[in-house]
């Protein structure tokens, strides 16, 4: 074990205790946007209501281009624990928002795609605690399913969902598991983007891109961190 991460995993024992560049190829692009860079007219609408949940005195977005074991998502709870447990601050004047792009898109699937897609063997995935490769999606696991110390809980993403925490993806990097789709089912771009949507982890609000889901959370008035 490194001692970058026997740090990092001593910080999360004590906290939980307590409780990008874009690489798509050009036809992908093409099929969001037409020769002149400007979106085409039959793009879909976007949920942009998050922005108003931005509410907190004390608000940050944490920027996950890559899947680092899921610790980009645990940084978020990390982040709201520590906030509370040593300012004194309440959970509800702390907003965190989470926007998974880039590689990190595979953070924001359902386990059934991951099983479905081979996600954790292809993308040589790591476990967040034993550091061994692992079929599961770090940002989702259980102590329920024996996955995991009952103390990292609190840092799977459907439970910072649950809490209110906001939590964003990437529609550019969702293409990439749109391929994946068509590659093995041999269905149409429609049916691919449909299926992927599909497969995001209940809660996740897909946005036109990672940068702008960023960018946007910063004009909100959150501050930037690159957590993965």
């Amino acid at each position: 074990m490194s001692a970058s991460r026997r740090e990092f995993i001593g910080q999360l024992t004590t906290g939980a205790a307590m409780f990008g560049a874009l690489p798509v190829s050009a036809d992908l692009l093409a099929r969001r946007f037409d020769v002149g860079g400007v979106a085409n007219s039959g793009a879909e609408q976007w949920d942009l209501s998050w922005v108003k949940k931005i509410t907190g005195k004390h608000k940050a977005i944490f920027d996950v281009p890559e899947i680092e074991s899921g610790y980009g998502v645990w940084r978020a709870s990390i982040w709201v624990n520590q906030y509370n447990e040593v300012l004194g601050i309440p959970a509800k004047d702390i907003t965190p928002v989470l926007v998974m792009r880039h590689n990190g898109i595979v953070l924001a699937m359902q386990q059934s795609f991951w099983d479905k897609y081979d996600i954790g063997k292809s993308k040589d995935v790591k476990h967040p605690v034993t550091q061994q490769g692992t079929d599961r999606n770090p940002a989702l696991l259980s102590s329920k399913r024996n996955e995991q110390p009952e103390m990292f809980d609190p840092m799977a993403l459907d439970k910072y969902i649950a809490r209110g925490g906001i939590a964003l993806a990437c529609n550019l990097a969702l293409q990439d598991m749109e391929e994946l789709i068509k590659a093995k089912d041999k269905v149409s771009d429609e049916e691919a983007h449909k299926q992927a949507v599909a497969a995001l982890v209940p809660g996740v609000v897909l946005q036109p891109s990672g940068v702008f889901a960023a960018l946007r959370a910063q004009e909100a008035g959150c501050a930037y961190l690159r957590a993965s």
